[in-house]
């Protein structure tokens, strides 16, 4: 296990810390862990996180960042980017997004500690490579490790002290609506992370006969086409980022594919079930809340998922059943009323 580092002992009293940390909304929510740890480490710090522009928002009432900077990309020359964290006159840069332009910027960024990944292309450009997490966490180097805990791994590597990984971090007023609701969630980046329609629908039905859940399905930006299929349920498209925290943390429940909403539900602690196909449910399962994976084993699986490459088709979530799912809800819920009569006690 490599040595942690001293930077945030040595980091000066109120000083500036840029987070960079451009898209993917999972990964964006599953960053928040790291932040916390690092603020409760120095509360002095001022943390501010570089999003691109479809993401502004996310991070806002989060008590651990103290600014959002907004990447408008080929909008505007790259510099303008740069020169927004420059302004911040950072002491710490911190990159976890990976990519050759973040890897750039936080060479140039001015920070006396400039720190990323080690195992990324750019990392030629960091002062401060970081192992990667098994090393860090003291697991065998082939043991999968959450997303959570890779981005929490950085900041244990630059001196906050090695403790539990918190639940991720959104703020947001829940939605209220006249009935208790169930989210579903039916769109994800690749087809072999999208589950069948007509058994989302069965699972609807069993939701709002069985267990008196309201569904809402929800898509992504762009993909309303997706509710052509179910006339007779509540169907929400191209929401807000605010609207869709809202909206999210209001449920009973979450039942989605393998994308940034689920991690969304599980911030806000959500009983959540979570449908996998091609991606690797280790490092991408709902952090730290009531729930359950549903998956298929093949030896195929985890794979990059932009395509099938075993078969004509992504059998991995195509052969996900509609009675597993059920079985799964039902777990959660349970899960999640054992947990708030404990509470109550």
């Amino acid at each position: 296990m490599p040595m942690p580092t001293g930077v945030v002992s040595e980091l000066p009293q109120d000083a500036s810390v840029v987070v960079l940390r451009l898209r993917s909304l999972g990964d964006i929510v599953l960053i928040t862990p790291a932040l916390s740890l690092l603020k409760k480490a120095r509360p002095d710090l001022r943390i501010s996180v570089v999003l691109a522009r479809p993401f502004q928002g996310l991070l806002a009432g989060n008590p651990d960042v103290t600014s959002e900077l907004i990447d408008l990309g080929e909008t505007f020359p790259l510099f303008r980017t740069l020169r927004e964290i420059r302004r911040l006159r950072p002491a710490l840069c911190l990159d976890l997004h990976g990519s050759t332009r973040t890897a750039r910027w936080t060479a140039l960024s001015g920070a006396r500690f400039r720190a990323g990944y080690g195992h990324v292309r750019g990392s030629y450009c960091y002062g401060i490579k970081i192992p990667r997490a098994q090393s860090v966490l003291g697991r065998p180097t082939d043991e999968p490790v959450h997303t959570a805990e890779q981005h929490a791994s950085a900041v244990f590597h630059l001196g906050v002290p090695l403790t539990e990984i918190p639940r991720a971090s959104l703020h947001a007023h829940p939605e209220a609506r006249e009935r208790p609701y169930a989210i579903l969630h039916i769109a994800a980046l690749y087809h072999t992370k999208e589950w069948p329609l007509d058994r989302f629908r069965q699972t609807a039905e069993i939701l709002r006969d069985r267990n008196n859940l309201e569904p809402i399905f929800i898509s992504a930006p762009g993909r309303g086409d997706m509710f052509a299929g179910l006339p007779e349920f509540t169907c929400l498209d191209n929401l807000s980022l605010t609207s869709l925290k809202s909206l999210i943390a209001g449920a009973d429940l979450f039942v989605g594919v393998d994308s940034g909403p689920a991690h969304v539900a599980a911030a806000f602690g959500v009983p959540t079930v979570a449908i996998f196909g091609s991606s690797n449910s280790v490092a991408w399962r709902p952090w730290r809340t009531a729930s359950a994976v549903v998956e298929t084993e093949w030896d195929c699986k985890p794979c990059k998922g932009d395509r099938c490459y075993a078969f004509d088709e992504p059998r991995c979530i195509l052969s996900v059943e509609t009675s597993q799912v059920e079985k799964a809800i039902e777990q959660v819920l349970a899960e999640s009323r054992a947990a708030y009569m404990a509470e109550g006690l």
